[in-house]
C-alpha cells in the first residue's frame, strides 16, 4: 500500500480597494513516495493554485444584501482591468446563493424557526472571504449567462432556467387566473392570463415597493399559508418584454406556496421565496425569456402526457394570437414600476 505525503503551499491575496499590484511566487514541492520495498524520493514540479480574496469586514443582513454588493463590485473593480458585476461575483461564489436561499420563511418553518422579518436575517458572518474570479473566469460565467434562458410552460406551472442544450434548475410557479378583472392599479379591467411569446429581461427592481393591485394600496406585511403575519421578503423581481409588449407580469416570488401550481395570479409567474433567489442570479437584464403554451410534454422516460388545458382556446394559435395583440392593445400605457400580478394574499 503507496502512502502519499502531499504538501501544497498556497498563496493567499487578500484584496483590498486601492491594491493595484499582486506578487506571484512558485515553489517546487516534494513529494515522498514510499513502496513496499524501498523509499523512493522524486522532486515533482506542481502547479501553484493562486486565488484573490476579498474579506467580508462586518456581518452582512439580508436587509444589507444589495447595498454590500454594489460597494463590494465598485470596490473590486477600481485598477482592474475587466469588470466583476454582481451576478459574475455571486455565480463564482455559489455559496451566497445558498445562503440567500435557506432564508426562504418554509425552509426555516421545517427546522422550527419562525422568523417574522425575513430581511433581519444573518446571511454572510465577518470573516468570510469571496473567491474573485480572475479574467478568464469573468470572461466564461458571463459567456454562460449569454447562452442561459428561462422557459416556462404555462400549462405545466414549470419554471426552467435553461444554458446552452441542459437544463440548469427547474422550479414549479403559479401562473395568471383564466379571467379579466378589475384591478385599481390598472384603473380598468385587464387580461390576467399569463400570455405566451418570447421576449427578454428588460427590467429588474432589487427595492420593490408592494402594492394590492386590487385596490392600488401599499403594504408592508403578508399572511403566510399557516396563517402567520410576517414582514415581506427583499427578493428582486423581474420585468420581462414579451411580443415587444410589457404587460405588467412579474417574476417574483410569492409568499404562499400553496398556490404554486395553480392559475390564481393577476398574470405574473411566482414562484417559492428560495428559487426566486436562484432565478435572479441567472437572469440578468437582456436575459432571453420564453413563455410557452404546450399541452403536450413527456415525462422522464419519454412518455407523452397531456396537461389540462387551463386557458381554453389557447391551444389554437389564431386564438392565442387574438388574446396577445387585445391584451397588447389594453397594456401597452400599463407597464412602469408596478407589478400588476401583486404579491399580498389575504
Amino acid at each position: 500500500m503507496k502512502k502519499i505525503l502531499l504538501a501544497v503551499s498556497i498563496l493567499i491575496i487578500l484584496s483590498t480597494c486601492r491594491s493595484s499590484e499582486k506578487k506571484h511566487e512558485q515553489e517546487e514541492e516534494s513529494l515522498l513516495i514510499q513502496s513496499d520495498s524501498q523509499n523512493i524520493e522524486k522532486t515533482l514540479d506542481i502547479p501553484e493554485v493562486q486565488f484573490e480574496y476579498f474579506k467580508v469586514e462586518k456581518d452582512i443582513f439580508v436587509k444589507d444584501y444589495h447595498k454590500w454588493i454594489a460597494e463590494t463590485t465598485i470596490c473590486l473593480n477600481e485598477n482592474r482591468n475587466y469588470e466583476i458585476d454582481e451576478y459574475i461575483l455571486v455565480l463564482n461564489n455559489s455559496w451566497i446563493i445558498d445562503s440567500l436561499r435557506n432564508t426562504d420563511y418554509y425552509y426555516l418553518k421545517e427546522l422550527g424557526i419562525i422568523s417574522k422579518d425575513p430581511t433581519a436575517i444573518r446571511l454572510i458572518e465577518a470573516g468570510h472571504q469571496l473567491i474573485v474570479p480572475d479574467s478568464a473566469t469573468t470572461a466564461k460565467i458571463r459567456l454562460d449567462l449569454e447562452n442561459t434562458y428561462l422557459d416556462v410552460n404555462i400549462p405545466e406551472f414549470i419554471l426552467r432556467i435553461k444554458q446552452y442544450d441542459s437544463t440548469l434548475f427547474e422550479f414549479p410557479v403559479r401562473v395568471g387566473k383564466n379571467d379579466r378583472g378589475y384591478l385599481a392599479m390598472a384603473k380598468r379591467n385587464i387580461n390576467l392570463r399569463t400570455m405566451p411569446g418570447t421576449g427578454t429581461i428588460v427590467r429588474i427592481n432589487r427595492n420593490p415597493t408592494f402594492i394590492n393591485p386590487r385596490d392600488n394600496k401599499t403594504y408592508k406585511v403578508t399572511r403566510r399559508d399557516d396563517n402567520v403575519v410576517t414582514g415581506l421578503p427583499n427578493i428582486p423581481w423581474m420585468e420581462p418584454e414579451i411580443n415587444g409588449v410589457r404587460y405588467g407580469h412579474l417574476i417574483h416570488p410569492t409568499t404562499n406556496i400553496a398556490t404554486l401550481g395553480k392559475p390564481v395570479s393577476n398574470g405574473c409567474i411566482g414562484l417559492r421565496e428560495s428559487d426566486a433567489w436562484t432565478v435572479f442570479f441567472y437572469a440578468p437584464l437582456g436575459t432571453k425569456v420564453v413563455i410557452r403554451y404546450d399541452l403536450e410534454i413527456k415525462d422522464a422516460d419519454g412518455n407523452k402526457l397531456e396537461l389540462k388545458n387551463i386557458y381554453p382556446g389557447f391551444e389554437k394559435f389564431q386564438t392565442v394570437k387574438k388574446e396577445l395583440e387585445a391584451a397588447a392593445k389594453e397594456n401597452k400605457d400599463l407597464h412602469g414600476d408596478k407589478c400588476y400580478c401583486g404579491i399580498h394574499e389575504d
